[in-house]
């Protein structure tokens, strides 16, 4: 019996219960894990029907499922979270929030200190978050230092330090300190970092006027530092709601097999801070969607007060001046996008006002029942949504929202009109530009690699251009010649297949020579080892460095392989591209990709080759000064650095120092006067 058939006697057997299931691939690893509120249609779905190219590609490696039956929707919701962070699964929305989101932290210590952390314990300290990034989890903390004198070190020191002297620790090193205090401070803070900054900022004014009034100008000046560090990190607001309950609000848009999802942070009413996560999706959208959420607040200590849903229609299935309209519930030329003033006249061509006015109340009237069509062809969009969510057994957004809210403990909402609609519909807008704008960056960046590579293929008369490898050589005066090369496919870097070389026939400065020694010894290891050939090899110089090349390529080798050549101007950049064996400039604008990726070739392959040369001229020196000293041999030059560590730390040692490596104090003497009049390592 194949796979298919134990899929199907699977499937028959299915129960109209909620739960999660587990899909595995040949190898019995589960690769998805999902939710249901009715198990038996959810999972017929995947093997019934079509699908799109991630979904399709997520069923064909389906070869086994298991289920686990659950009571109700939140132990369904619970069991997935708990299982996608076990298993990791291939195709799963997977969430790390340790690694993600960074929180304020008031240790639970005798003498408390405040710090930013990535992991959350079950250690009875205060957390305050998660912030959207560490930039700004730093900045609130340096502003409550500032403000607040909790302790600063890890480690207690045996005298108080300089934050006691500014003001900005209790020195519980020297004096006994008050639990009092620290309750005081901490529950200062936790107003604070709730919303209370207004009445912090009163206060600090009220302050600061009392400090100038009493001639106390640096006092003064502290504080109207503090007040507009508050005003730096804390007020930056774009959306004030009339109450001051701390929110979350969710949104997110699907293109491309891709999803984007947008957190915006209210506190105290006010929007602080937003957060954006974009991946690819395998599964029903809005069921990963969940599955986001999910994963983000099982771990999240720092819970608001209210969270805010998008439905099942707002990722960018409706066009925002719908769900706008809708969301109002009010018509109106401006739920319509209606002109005004002498505009209005002018476009109904009305000669006065009162004519204007009748056009208008028409119009009005036109406006709001067009703006509660809208409103109903959203409910109704929605309400199909759901049937088919239904239908198909996957979590809809009232179920998940309740389930949600019952595993939580507070209040998670799906609004359907008025401003808390209006805040759904931002974070859903700024997840369809977030999705936008990365599809537009993969755009440019394969405009600015393989469109470019497949550009300048074309200039050069190639039939394609994904391989291309680039020469350098590098020495000074002759000395401690070395090449390197450096791969692009397909306009980006391969840095795991560049190397380097060592010259080891060429004496002298001889940049001819060098490249028919790195160039005979590439191309006989890629005939030798079957290595993949390149469609182009660039080398640094001109005529007589392609000539060099083509000669070793084609009448040592037998390889016909197009060599360009890179000559550079007196500024030491890219001016020229020469080809052939004749070496005829190929004209390309100095604007354009194909330039420009020519540019980023020659730059990368001279760093790799320079830094290497700095590397090998460092040894060699090294070297040459220490075995010119008597009594030097390889192996007590080698323990000597090994020891020290550099030549520079060598020369700063005393006689006593030589001692542990059994060197007498008449060596070690010899070894310091040689080196005394040395110049350091480069």
């Amino acid at each position: 019996m194949d796979y298919m058939d134990n899929i199907r006697n699977k499937l028959a057997l299915l129960p109209d219960l909620p739960g999660c299931y587990l899909m595995k691939n040949q190898e019995g690893t589960i690769i998805y894990v999902g939710k249901a509120k009715v198990l038996k249609n959810r999972v017929r779905s995947y093997f019934t029907g079509s699908h799109n190219g991630k979904t399709q590609r997520l069923v064909a490696n389906i070869v086994d499922f298991e289920y686990i039956v659950t009571s109700s929707n939140m132990e369904a919701l619970i069991l997935e979270c708990n299982l996608i962070k076990k298993h990791m699964p291939r195709y799963n929305v997977l969430l790390k929030d340790d690694k993600t989101f960074p929180y304020l932290k008031i240790t639970n210590e005798a003498h408390p200190r405040l710090e930013v952390t990535r992991r959350v314990l079950k250690d009875k300290a205060k957390y305050f978050g998660p912030y959207p990034n560490s930039y700004a989890a730093q900045q609130t903390k340096k502003l409550l230092d500032r403000m607040y004198p909790l302790r600063k070190c890890g480690v207690m020191p045996k005298e108080v330090c300089l934050y006691y002297h500014m003001g900005q620790c209790l020195a519980p090193c020297e004096k006994e300190v008050p639990k009092s205090a620290y309750e005081e401070i901490i529950q200062n803070i936790s107003s604070f970092l709730g919303g209370g900054h207004d009445a912090v900022k009163k206060d600090l004014q009220k302050k600061m006027q009392e400090a100038a009034e009493e001639l106390y100008f640096e006092r003064a000046k502290e504080l109207r530092d503090q007040i507009q560090h508050i005003d730096a990190v804390m007020e930056k607001q774009k959306i004030n709601t009339a109450d001051t309950k701390d929110r979350d609000v969710f949104g997110y848009a699907v293109d491309k097999g891709w999803m984007c999802v947008q957190i915006l942070y209210m506190r105290q009413g006010k929007m602080i801070q937003r957060h954006s996560s974009a991946f690819p999706f395998y599964g029903e959208a809005y069921s990963d969607f969940m599955s986001y959420v999910t994963q983000y607040y099982s771990d999240n200590p720092a819970l608001p007060q209210e969270i805010l849903l998008p439905d099942m229609a707002s990722a960018g299935m409706l066009p925002p001046e719908a769900g706008s309209a809708g969301g109002q519930g009010s018509g109106g030329p401006e739920a319509v996008g209606m002109p005004s003033g002498q505009a209005l006249m002018a476009a109904l061509g009305a000669e006065d006002e009162t004519e204007a006015g009748e056009e208008l109340r028409e119009l009005d009237a036109a406006g709001q029942m067009l703006a509660a069509d809208l409103s109903t062809a959203a409910e109704a969009v929605q309400e199909q949504a759901e049937q088919e969510a239904a239908a198909e057994g996957t979590v809809d957004a009232a179920g998940g929202a309740a389930a949600l809210q019952e595993w939580l403990g507070i209040k998670v909402l799906v609004p359907q009109r008025g401003l808390k609609k209006q805040m759904i519909g931002m974070a859903c807008q700024n997840s369809r530009v977030a999705l936008n704008e990365k599809f537009r960056l993969i755009e440019r960046d394969e405009e600015r690699t393989s469109g470019a590579a497949s550009s300048l293929g074309q200039s050069l008369g190639l039939d394609s251009l994904n391989r291309i490898e680039a020469f350098d050589n590098s020495n000074i005066q002759g000395a401690n010649p070395v090449s390197a090369m450096v791969v692009f496919i397909d306009g980006k870097p391969a840095r795991k297949e560049y190397r380097k070389y060592k010259v080891r026939t060429v004496q002298g400065p001889d940049d001819y020579e060098t490249m028919r020694e790195v160039i005979r010894r590439r191309y006989e290891r890629v005939l030798k080892e079957n290595l993949p050939q390149p469609d182009l090899i660039v080398v640094d110089g001109g005529k007589g460095q392609i000539s060099s090349a083509i000669d070793i390529l084609q009448n040592e080798l037998g390889l016909f392989i197009p060599v360009c050549g890179l000559v550079k101007d007196d500024k030491h950049r890219t001016a020229q591209l020469l080809v052939g064996d004749s070496a005829e400039p190929v004209s390309l604008a100095r604007d354009s990709q194909e330039f420009y990726l020519l540019q980023r070739i020659q730059d990368e392959v001279h760093r790799f080759a320079i830094t290497f040369h700095r590397e090998q001229r460092g040894k060699s020196m090294v070297t040459s000064k220490l075995d010119s000293i008597p009594g030097i041999g390889d192996k007590r030059r080698k323990l000597l650095l090994k020891h020290f560590g550099s030549l520079k730390k060598i020369k700063e040692a005393s006689i006593e120092d030589f001692k542990v490596l059994s060197i007498g104090e008449k060596l070690a003497g010899q070894i310091l006067e040689a080196l005394k009049d040395e110049e350091p390592s480069i």
